[in-house]
């Protein structure tokens, strides 16, 4: 099994739904865990936005990354400039490291319906992402 590790700000939103789709289309081939450079709790939003596509987010936590720095990774993702940029050292020296900047729904101030289209908007990126990360980098041709 794989170890990866989805790193953001406040591992409240976009780390959050990246952890529910590797969950999803990654369970059997790899062990997903998500992390903060800080923790948040889970935003409301994500768990929301997640829920409508039929995966339930809360029983998850925000972790801080330091609760994960003895198990070795193969996989580190950050999902936001911040994470990547101010990210403690992770001692996973064989660990691919991969960037995507998602787009932030946290931050969108608005009606009802304009918030929710902005998580809808970040879910779907991440969920074509994670699908991309898991053909390209855990089918069986790739372990």
């Amino acid at each position: 099994m794989k170890n990866i590790l989805v790193l953001c700000t406040g591992n409240s939103c976009r780390s959050q739904m990246a952890h529910g789709y590797l969950n999803l289309l990654a369970s059997k081939k790899a062990n997903i865990y998500s992390a903060g450079i800080e923790t948040h709790g889970l935003n409301p939003g994500a768990v929301a936005i997640m829920k409508e596509d039929g995966i339930n987010l809360t029983t998850h936590a925000s972790n801080n990354v330091d609760e994960y720095k003895n198990i070795n990774f193969d996989f580190i993702i950050t999902v936001c400039d911040n994470a990547k940029e101010n990210c403690p050292y992770l001692p996973s020296e064989n660990a691919k490291r991969l960037h995507h900047n998602f787009f932030d729904p946290s931050k969108v101030n608005g009606t009802d319906s304009e918030k929710h289209d902005a998580f809808l908007k970040a879910r779907n990126e991440i969920k074509a992402y994670c699908k991309n990360f898991v053909e390209n980098y855990l089918s069986s041709d790739n372990l």
